[in-house]
């Protein structure tokens, strides 16, 4: 959401409420009753249950019995992004250029809140089991381009929020320390490039840097994933590093 202040008057209370009943659903809480949609949303039970009925009358959920559930509908909402944006279409090229010079799938991300939202990629014409779906959302300090993304911000910002957040082990490699990761994020802003280990994925490495627009300022971030092997993180840098950062310097140029 942006920080801009919003005139009263333009506010529309009732679509955000709809909008807060669609994000209510999630892998925990695949399916509602008005009584939780109101728990996860703050509304009342009558509010809730009449934006649930007036989004099944659209065609955006449906029921069984009490029990609401979403309709692949939804997914137009969130794949016009992808049909008319033109950040991720101007930079596709660039990625499978990426991929065609070291081999490995190459991402276009975004911050969302304190989200990794991946919005472009491509990939590879071997098996792999290291890669994102497009549109794939993640916890920024997992990924090697949500590190890259939070070293863009205020470093304030991000430790007030590391100071709030709980870290989850999604490997035994998963680092959970608070300072850990504020000198990580550190070192990436300073180096310019981010490199991230089996923190999602046991056996893969993320390398990202940034993608500027012409007036310098970070957008979204460029990465690549691949399986660690017997390649160690230098060897990976060396092969991976000055191709993402000449292409980033690419990119800045057609934005």
């Amino acid at each position: 959401m942006t920080d801009e202040p919003l005139n009263r008057r333009d506010w529309i209370a009732g679509l955000e409420k709809g909008l807060a009943i669609l994000e209510a659903f999630d892998n925990d809480h695949p399916r509602l009753t008005p009584t939780q949609a109101a728990e996860l949303t703050g509304l009342t039970r009558t509010a809730a249950r009449r934006y649930l009925l007036t989004l099944e009358h659209l065609g955006y959920t449906t029921s069984e019995g009490t029990l609401f559930s979403l309709t692949p509908r939804v997914l137009k909402v969130g794949w016009s992004y992808f049909d008319s944006a033109r950040l991720p279409r101007a930079v596709q090229p660039f990625l499978q250029q990426i991929t065609a010079a070291v081999g490995e799938a190459a991402y276009l991300s975004v911050l969302d809140d304190w989200e990794l939202v991946f919005i472009s990629r491509t990939s590879t014409s071997r098996v792999m089991s290291t890669g994102f779906v497009l549109g794939a959302r993640v916890p920024a300090p997992l990924a090697s381009a949500g590190v890259m993304m939070l070293a863009s911000l205020p470093e304030d910002n991000v430790r007030n929020w590391l100071e709030t957040v709980v870290l989850a082990p999604y490997t035994p490699y998963t680092i959970l320390q608070h300072d850990r990761l504020l000198q990580d994020i550190r070192k990436a802003g300073a180096q310019g490039y981010a490199v991230v280990e089996q923190q999602l994925q046991i056996g893969v490495r993320g390398v990202a840097v940034p993608l500027r627009d012409r007036h310098g300022r970070v957008i979204a971030a460029l990465s690549v994933n691949m399986q660690i092997g017997d390649e160690t993180a230098e060897q990976a840098l060396g092969r991976v590093l000055h191709v993402l950062q000449d292409t980033a310097l690419s990119i800045m140029r057609v934005l």
